[in-house]
């Protein structure tokens, strides 16, 4: 083979094996200025013992860094490719299988519940009235589900055995009535996906979204090699104002190493800031990344619009909500830097994606800490952003 003929070939092997690389073993990335000046504070007055952040663009990674400790008591430095439970980042993921199916005719956000799942075709309102719930009342959060209990959640091995549990309950307002946030509506959402799909939810998403997009540290069942590499849990003491250790918590109170938990479609995901940056880029991109189309470009416009109207939704003001994902309508206090239409998911640990499509950027961070008074009004969030914009000027 001619030198000619050796270099079109490493041109074009080159993107593809470092599309399999894990983030350890890629080339140095850039980092923007300011990020970990910012961040370190926080580090210092035991808001969190480490975080790692990246920003993307359609088609590169312009920012990525790991800063403190993954492991404060064994003085183990953060990685970049360290390991997090994302929890809440996994309803968008959610919501984009809801779409894939969208597109193939097997259902359609506008559905009732009840042609999916036929059981709940007698749930009844507080005034008895039939509940009607429609998938976009689930995916936004307006669906006034009642949530199974700590023993029922524990006791499920998959989803079909989850569900019923949410029927038994009162609901607690009419449907569509308010904005209240509902675990057991995106678990509805995962049973609908196994049911429309003929696949269990978990595999659904990983052969649909996961695997296409090179996303091989996103998982619910992490690996014991995976496992090396997750941040250990930390939670503020009320008295002391330090870190102490902490059990990394799942609804049901399973363990990590306990392989029969359900696969939660409302948070039981683990990724990277690698990984879940391939999803942002995704979705910046129109639905497609590296000639792997995941969603058509329509499908992703109704991903991030709001559809639940006029209601007063989120944890912070200013936003509305699309298929499972949070909407910034109005910029403001934590989302200022923001730019209207900008769209993501928190999780109850503290880590965030926000996907921006005016700017063109994503901003992923991954903390792993439990109590905050509000992990989505978090000033370490705040920070990275506002650093994050103020470090990509002039580039």
């Amino acid at each position: 083979m001619n030198t000619s003929a050796l270099r079109l070939l490493a041109i074009i092997l080159t993107p593809l094996l470092l599309l399999t690389l894990p983030a350890s073993a890629q080339p140095p990335q850039a980092k923007l200025p300011g990020i970990a000046e910012k961040l370190q504070p926080f580090i210092d007055n035991n808001e969190i013992t480490g975080a790692v952040t990246e920003v993307v663009t359609k088609d590169k990674i312009i920012h990525r860094e790991a800063i403190g400790l993954m492991d404060r008591e064994t003085n183990k430095p953060m990685t970049e490719d360290a390991l997090f439970w994302i929890a809440s980042m996994t309803k968008p993921i959610t919501g984009t299988a809801i779409l894939i199916l969208q597109e193939e005719g097997k259902l359609s956000i506008d559905d009732p519940v009840a042609r999916h799942l036929p059981e709940f075709a007698n749930l009844k309102t507080p005034s008895g009235k039939p509940a009607n719930l429609t998938l976009k009342h689930l995916l936004t959060h307006s669906s006034g589900l009642g949530e199974a209990t700590r023993d029922e959640q524990l006791k499920a091995k998959n989803l079909a055995e989850l569900v019923p549990h949410f029927l038994d309950k009162k609901m607690q307002f009419e449907p569509g009535a308010k904005w209240s946030y509902c675990q057991s509506g995106i678990n509805t959402l995962g049973r609908i996906i196994e049911v429309a799909s003929g696949k269990s939810y978990d595999a659904f998403v990983r052969e649909r979204i996961l695997e296409p997009l090179g996303m091989k540290d996103t998982t619910f069942y992490p690996t014991p090699e995976q496992q090396k590499r997750l941040a250990r849990t930390y939670r503020r003491d009320a008295k002391t104002g330090q870190l102490t250790p902490a059990t990394l918590a799942f609804f049901g109170g399973k363990k990590l190493e306990e392989t029969d938990r359900v696969p939660l479609a409302n948070g039981g995901l683990f990724s990277t800031t690698d990984d879940y940056g391939r999803f942002c880029q995704m979705l910046l991109n129109d639905g497609t990344l590296n000639g792997m189309t995941i969603l058509k470009p329509a499908s992703v416009k109704q991903l991030s619009t709001v559809i639940s109207g006029d209601l007063k939704t989120g944890f912070t003001p200013g936003n509305g909500w699309g298929c499972a994902v949070c909407v910034v309508r109005q910029p403001q206090g934590i989302t200022a830097m923001l730019s209207p239409g900008t769209f993501g998911h928190g999780g109850a640990y503290g880590t965030q994606a926000w996907i921006d499509p005016v700017k063109g950027v994503a901003y992923i961070l991954m903390v792993q800490r439990q109590n905050f008074p509000n992990s989505d009004a978090s000033e370490v969030r705040k920070a990275f952003q506002q650093a994050a914009v103020d470090g990509m000027k002039g580039k």
